[in-house]
C-alpha cells in the first residue's frame, strides 16, 4: 500500500517537563487496549468505578494513538494561534454569548478571573464542533481537516464510547446505557478544543493569587485532555489539599463533569479542578492543550439512572426534582453563557463564589 503523504505543518516543540519535585496526585493509570474484549472490561470496570469515586481523575494509555499521531496533532493545535492572521481570527470568532457555544475562536481576555482585582483570562482557544464539518474553519486549518476529523472521531468512539461503556457497566447497567445518549449525528455540542494559555504579567499573578483558572467543575458529561508537560493543573484531593497533575507521555488525563453527576444521582461526583502558573522551571513557557470535552445530546433530559441496581443500593443524591431535571442543552447553553461573564456572589462555603443555573448552584473555588 502506498504510503499517504500528509500536508506540511511546523513542529511544535514542547517544552521540558518539570524537574521540580512537586505534590503530585496519584491517579490510577488505566489501559484503555483492554476495553476491547469482554474479560478486559471486566478487569477494568472496578478499576475506573473505584478511582472516579476517590480521586475523580484518570490516566488512559494504549488509547490507539501513537506518540508521533499524538505528536502531529499538536504540530496542527498550534497552527490557530501561529498561522492564521488577526482580521481572519475575527472572522472566525464565535458568537458565544448569542449562540451559547464556543465553536471558533475564544479571545483572551473574554473571562473575568478576579472582577474585584480586573484580572482577565490570558486563553486563546479555537474549537471545533465533533463533526468538524459543521462550520467553515480558517484558510490555514483546512489542509489538515482531514486528520482533525479522524482525530474527532477516535476521540468520540475509541476513547469516550469505552469510557462510557465502563461507566455504566460499573453501574449494573447494559454497557450502551450511556454511549446512547452521545450520538455522533444527534444534537450534541461535544467539542473538540486546542487552547493556548499565554503567560501573563507578575502583576496579574500577584492580583490573582498565581490561578488561571479558578477551581471548578466540568459542565459536560467526561473531558479527555491529552497530557502535555507544562504544568498548571491541579484537583482538589479528598484530603482537601491542591495535588498537580503529572505529565505522561502520550497519556489521557481524564475525568467526569457535571452531566455524568446528575445521571448517576451523585455516585460519580465530578472532582474540582483549577489551573495555576507552571512551576518556575517551565514559567517561561505558553501552555497548549488539546480537549475533548464530551457533553450528552441537547435533547436528554439529565435525570438519575433510577434504575442502576447500584444506586438501588446506595441511593440518589439529587440535585433537583425529576420533575425539575434539566434538559442537556439547557443546562450547557447556560453554564457556557455564564461561565466568567456573570457576577459571581460569596459562597456558603469558604473561599467559594456561586451562581444559579438552570435553579442549581454551581460552586467557583479560589
Amino acid at each position: 500500500m502506498p504510503s499517504v503523504t500528509l500536508p506540511s505543518c511546523p513542529r511544535y516543540i514542547p517544552p521540558p517537563p518539570t524537574q521540580l519535585d512537586l505534590d503530585f496526585a496519584d491517579l490510577a493509570i488505566i489501559d484503555l487496549s483492554k476495553a476491547q474484549t469482554p474479560e478486559g472490561r471486566a478487569e477494568l470496570v472496578p478499576q475506573i468505578r473505584d478511582a472516579l469515586r476517590t480521586n475523580g481523575f484518570i490516566y488512559a494509555i494504549n488509547h490507539g494513538y501513537t506518540q508521533a499521531q499524538r505528536d502531529r496533532i499538536f504540530d496542527i493545535a498550534n497552527v490557530p494561534f501561529t498561522a492564521v492572521p488577526p482580521e481572519e481570527m475575527r472572522i472566525y470568532t464565535a458568537n458565544i454569548e448569542k449562540a451559547s457555544y464556543y465553536a471558533g475562536y475564544k479571545p483572551r481576555g473574554f473571562w473575568a478571573m478576579d472582577t474585584d482585582n480586573n484580572v482577565w483570562d490570558q486563553i486563546e482557544q479555537y474549537a471545533f464542533n465533533h463533526n468538524v464539518t459543521e462550520r467553515p474553519h480558517p484558510q490555514a486549518l483546512r489542509p489538515f481537516m482531514p486528520e482533525l476529523d479522524a482525530f474527532a472521531r477516535h476521540n468520540f468512539f475509541n476513547i469516550l464510547h469505552p469510557i462510557l461503556r465502563l461507566i455504566a457497566l460499573g453501574l449494573e447497567l447494559p454497557e450502551e446505557t450511556l454511549v446512547e445518549k452521545h450520538t455522533f449525528k444527534g444534537q450534541s455540542k461535544t467539542l473538540m478544543t486546542f487552547m493556548k494559555y499565554y503567560r501573563r504579567t507578575e502583576e496579574e499573578e500577584e492580583k490573582s493569587k498565581n490561578v488561571w483558572i479558578k477551581g471548578h467543575t466540568d459542565l459536560g458529561s467526561v473531558t479527555v485532555l491529552w497530557s502535555q508537560p507544562v504544568g498548571g493543573l491541579q484537583i482538589l484531593s479528598p484530603d482537601g489539599k491542591w495535588r498537580w497533575v503529572r505529565h505522561i507521555d502520550n497519556a489521557l488525563v481524564i475525568n467526569t463533569g457535571d452531566m455524568m453527576e446528575f445521571f448517576t444521582g451523585g455516585f460519580y461526583k465530578p472532582t474540582i479542578h483549577r489551573v495555576v502558573k507552571p512551576p518556575h522551571d517551565q514559567s517561561a513557557y505558553d501552555r497548549l492543550g488539546t480537549f475533548y470535552f464530551a457533553a450528552v445530546d441537547d435533547d436528554v433530559t439529565l435525570l438519575p439512572l433510577s434504575h442502576s441496581p447500584v444506586l438501588q443500593r446506595v441511593g440518589i443524591e439529587r440535585r433537583y426534582p425529576d420533575e425539575d431535571a434539566p434538559l442537556a442543552g439547557a443546562w450547557r447553553k447556560e453554564r457556557m453563557i455564564s461561565y466568567g461573564r456573570v457576577a459571581l456572589k460569596k459562597g456558603s462555603e469558604n473561599n467559594t463564589e456561586e451562581e444559579v443555573v438552570e435553579g442549581i448552584v454551581v460552586k467557583h473555588y479560589n
